[in-house]
């Protein structure tokens, strides 16, 4: 309505600069100055009619903003979205760090097994040095470095088959 009034006024106004124009080209002396002016004032007065409407609405618009923000449906509903991300959120935490868990367990398997291979790959290989100390007598000297330069190599390779191959081997020696 205010809208509708203000472009009434701004219609006036350019209607008035006409008729002034039209009054300055008949040449009377103080008329158009009179309309020129008044048509003038209808002008800004429009203006400032169509500014205040809008920024009337835009308060409006920004108070039922607040209002609809601040409503208790609003705040339940951004409660229910907060909640929803925070389990989410945890979720995600859970599953990195159930995999994190695993990753450690896994790194620490793999370090136990290996420390676990050293000592039976060790204890195999004082085993192998007993039974050829058992049985060098019946062994030449070449043989016997041979198979102690083989055991020393198995065992720096950490080659368990290796080892079990020259046990073998070091028992077909004994036999025979």
């Amino acid at each position: 309505m205010l809208i509708k009034f203000s472009l009434l006024l701004i219609g006036c106004a350019l209607a008035l600069f006409v008729s002034a124009d039209v009054l300055l080209s008949l040449s009377l002396s103080d008329t158009p100055e009179r309309v020129t002016f008044i048509g003038q004032v209808m002008l800004l007065g429009a203006f400032m009619l169509l500014s205040i409407t809008g920024l009337l609405l835009a308060a409006k618009r920004i108070l039922r903003a607040c209002l609809d923000f601040f409503s208790a449906g609003q705040r339940s509903q951004r409660r229910l979205l907060f909640i929803q991300h925070r389990q989410d959120q945890l979720r995600r935490l859970v599953h990195f760090q159930t995999a994190q868990i695993n990753y450690f367990n896994d790194t620490r398997r793999k370090r136990l097994l290996i420390a676990n291979n050293r000592k039976h790959i060790k204890a195999l290989s004082n085993a192998i040095t007993d039974e050829l100390l058992s049985i060098k007598p019946q062994l030449s000297k070449a043989a016997f470095q041979q198979l102690q330069q083989e055991n020393s190599h198995y065992c720096k390779r950490l080659d368990g088959e290796g080892l079990l191959k020259l046990q073998q081997k070091i028992a077909t020696s004994a036999k025979s």
